[in-house]
């Protein structure tokens, strides 16, 4: 087995001088692109997550070795096309498990953490789960390990995604050429992402490539500039109540069930599901706004 490198650790230098000039751009501009408070928080859980990672990444890759034992093939790292594949079916793996984690709460308590912020800046992008690799996210990519990628590789490509995903967290980039704008995800894509409008929730799920999203049914083009935060936001800038708020309002939730069925879709249906319709899905809200 091989040794990749932490490129997210040797990111960091990189990601703040990237967070200063966005700053600077903002000023001179006079866009009010970042609040002093909430772009702490991003930051603070950032750095959370390089911290839990440490952890959970070690145990994550012992799951990928021990599955790599059973694999099918074996696609080597030494050759350009096993990565040229690598990228493909990690972007492939991410979709999907964004996609799910928009649509299934017991993962959305985890990835909703990135949806806090409401403001939209290179800060933001900073602002990561700490409960998404112990609570099962990594499951996602667990098939490449069984057909031949070594975990290490996969790791590695699990990083690349999120360095990309980096820069598309910006209003100070309008449009990329139309070409890219077809391809690839991009500032205007992911900020239709990060908008709690109707038209926008749920939609463009993309990592590096909106392709997905363009196959499967879930793009939507920018037409306006989106609100961004949650439909009902945190209201706080403690890191810890961040982190961990969804998870509370699920177990308040559980509290409520009559039934093992309402504990069921408590935990896995669509984020903002009830047993009484006190709270809807965007399921829900979309018919309620269509039936108007």
């Amino acid at each position: 087995m091989h040794e990749f490198p932490n490129i997210l650790v040797d990111a960091v230098p990189g990601f703040i001088i990237l967070i200063i000039v966005e700053v600077v751009f903002a000023v001179k501009t006079q866009r009010e692109l970042y609040q002093v408070k909430d772009a702490a928080t991003s930051i603070s859980l950032g750095l959370g997550n390089l911290l839990t990672g440490f952890v959970t990444k070690g145990i994550i890759l012992l799951v990928y070795t021990w599955l790599y034992k059973f694999r099918f093939f074996t696609i080597p790292f030494t050759a350009w096309w096993g990565w040229v594949l690598c990228f493909f079916a990690d972007d492939f793996s991410y979709y999907w498990f964004h996609r799910t984690s928009h649509n299934v709460r017991y993962f959305w308590a985890s990835h909703v953490v990135h949806h806090t912020s409401e403001y939209y800046n290179l800060a933001a992008a900073l602002r990561q789960t700490w409960t998404g690799n112990i609570t099962g996210a990594f499951l996602f990519w667990s098939w490449m390990p069984l057909v031949g990628f070594e975990p290490g590789m996969i790791m590695l490509m699990q990083s690349v995604s999120l360095l990309y995903q980096f820069w598309i967290h910006t209003e100070g980039i309008n449009k990329m050429p139309r070409w890219y704008e077809y391809i690839f995800n991009t500032p205007s894509h992911h900020r239709v992402h990060h908008g709690s409008d109707l038209l926008y929730l749920d939609k463009n799920h993309a990592g590096s490539l909106i392709i997905w999203d363009r196959m499967f049914g879930t793009f939507q083009k920018e037409e306006f500039r989106p609100k961004y935060g949650l439909t009902k936001n945190v209201q706080t800038f403690n890191p810890v109540k961040v982190a961990f708020h969804e998870w509370m309002h699920m177990g308040r939730d559980l509290k409520k069930a009559r039934s093992w069925k309402d504990y069921w879709n408590y935990l896995f249906n669509a984020p903002g599901w009830s047993h009484d319709g006190t709270t809807k899905t965007t399921k829900q809200m979309r018919k309620e706004r269509s039936s108007n």
